[in-house]
């Protein structure tokens, strides 16, 4: 009896594979579109699930397959799945607003899940235009002097602790420091020790890719209406913690009354003000703690671990070309020796090249490899006159755009000039940070502490990368993209300046 169940399920399940496959290659065929056969079902996200390739990897074999394709269709279990990679359609996508959607699902009771990475439609919308105040010029510049003593006691602890500069756990260390030093600046939480942040480990295992998590993203990639069914839950486990912490800060914010010009400030100030409600009145949101908490859930995983990664990669790019090291260190030390060794805000304009190095850098290792959009309403992409069905998911390249050469000469040489100049505006060619209507809200704040950390780092050191056995790899990761095997030894400068 129970082989023939077995046997009965086993059919059942093979019977589904074949005929939701077919359907997938025939759905896009009627549409003219270019079907990827590799597996109908579940397209790129089974190799992915499968294999040891980071998913930006996988998706660059399939850039590159079909690159002189306006787009290309892929295996997806419940909604249809399209990989856009026409520069035209692309820039369509993100700007139309009916793909203001990112296409990931979540339960009412999953509470940090509901911030504005994930909020789509007129709530996005509202939750965005509230937490914008956080990241404005004058904002940021208060928020400075936490960034600069961050970065002094950095350069503090690796000097206090030679065996940090050894050319090991490199990553880790920075992700220290960025967890401090968001949690300093963004939340006003500070401890006795820059390096002692309370909130460093939940963002790991936040972000940490085991098995476990890669099956929910995807599910929520190419099912996300099973993955609804299945009551699944993103960050459920954390709430406890992130939640009672950020109600603590809330509370005892509100006993201190004092401003900070901080993200506590501005949850205070929302909740101050009772009901959200946008321009027409026709949504109206509570400011719960819940709620707001969500929203700093996501600035502190969206805060920590991409700047973290961007330090890293600028350091290592930096490290391998003598000339552009040499060049850095000489603008640098200028404007420290210009500013009686300090380094003030405005002083940060002043360096023209390290804001050429890090967009360089950025191009070359976008902290997001790729994006996605869900389609909010029937419409056609302009290229190839593509059909479009409401629900349909788009996947959009940002690594791949970064090293065509058809958009960069030499894409695989680290040239920070490329961005000297004139201020070029590549567009939708060039998203670090994403583009259009979704663009990172904390962008701003992001490159602001990458420029101020290096700034410090490489006046005080010298930077050698080391490269471990195998070569340069990346992690199986499933949105992010980071280097493995690859390590930085910092060796301490004797500082000659006029």
């Amino acid at each position: 009896m129970i082989v023939l169940i077995l046997l009965s399920v086993v059919i059942c399940v093979l019977t589904f594979i074949y005929f939701k496959g077919l359907y997938n290659e025939n759905y896009w065929k009627k549409r003219g579109v270019k079907f990827d056969n590799r597996n109908k079902v579940m397209g790129p996200l089974w190799d992915f699930l499968i294999g040891e390739q980071s998913m930006f990897e996988i998706l660059a074999d399939l850039y590159a397959k079909y690159s002189d394709e306006p787009a290309v269709g892929f295996g997806s279990i419940t909604s249809p799945a399209l990989y856009v990679t026409d520069v035209t359609n692309v820039r369509y996508v993100l700007q139309g607003p009916m793909f203001i959607d990112r296409g990931v699902n979540y339960l009412e009771d999953d509470y940090l899940a509901d911030n504005i990475l994930f909020m789509s439609g007129a709530r996005w919308k509202l939750m965005r235009q509230k937490m914008t105040p956080l990241f404005t010029s004058s904002k940021l510049k208060n928020m400075y002097y936490i960034m600069d003593k961050s970065a002094l006691d950095f350069i503090d602890y690796l000097n206090n602790n030679p065996d940090k500069r050894e050319a090991k756990d490199t990553f880790n260390t920075l992700n220290m420091f960025c967890s401090a030093a968001v949690g300093a600046a963004v939340f006003g939480v500070s401890t006795k020790s820059i390096f002692d942040s309370p909130f460093l480990e939940m963002a790991r295992n936040a972000m940490r890719s085991t098995f476990q998590n890669n099956i929910k993203f995807a599910l929520a990639s190419v099912a996300p209406k099973l993955f609804t069914a299945l009551k699944l839950r993103l960050f459920k486990k954390f709430e406890p913690f992130f939640i009672g912490a950020m109600k603590q800060v809330f509370r005892q914010r509100e006993q201190e009354n004092v401003k900070k010009h901080d993200f506590v400030d501005i949850c205070l100030s929302i909740q101050k003000n009772d009901v959200m409600k946008n321009e027409d009145g026709s949504l109206e949101m509570e400011p719960t703690d819940e709620l707001l908490a969500a929203q700093g859930f996501f600035f502190f995983i969206a805060g920590v671990e991409p700047i973290a990664t961007t330090i890293l990669c600028t350091m290592i790019e930096i490290s391998r070309h003598s000339e552009i090291k040499e060049r850095l260190q000489g603008e640098i030390d200028l404007i420290f020796d210009k500013y009686n060794g300090l380094l003030p805000f405005d002083a940060l304009t002043e360096l023209e090249y390290l804001d050429n190095v890090i967009n360089e850098a950025l191009r070359m290792y976008p902290p997001i490899s790729f994006s996605t959009r869900r389609c909010m309403e029937d419409t056609v992409l302009p290229v190839g006159n593509i059909k479009i069905d409401k629900g349909t998911t788009l996947w959009l390249p940002i690594y791949d755009f970064h090293y065509n050469p058809k958009f960069f000469d030499n894409p695989y040489m680290f040239d920070p000039d490329r961005f000297s100049g004139v201020k070029q505006n590549n567009g939708v060619l060039y998203q670090p940070f994403g583009f259009g209507t979704r663009t990172c809200i904390g962008m701003r704040y992001a490159k602001l502490q990458v420029k101020c950390s290096l700034a410090h780092i490489i006046h005080n050191f010298e930077l050698k990368t080391v490269i471990g056995e195998g070569g340069m790899k990346f992690g199986k990761e499933r949105i992010q993209l980071r280097i493995e095997n690859v390590n930085i030894e910092y060796i301490p400068r004797k500082i000659n300046v006029k």
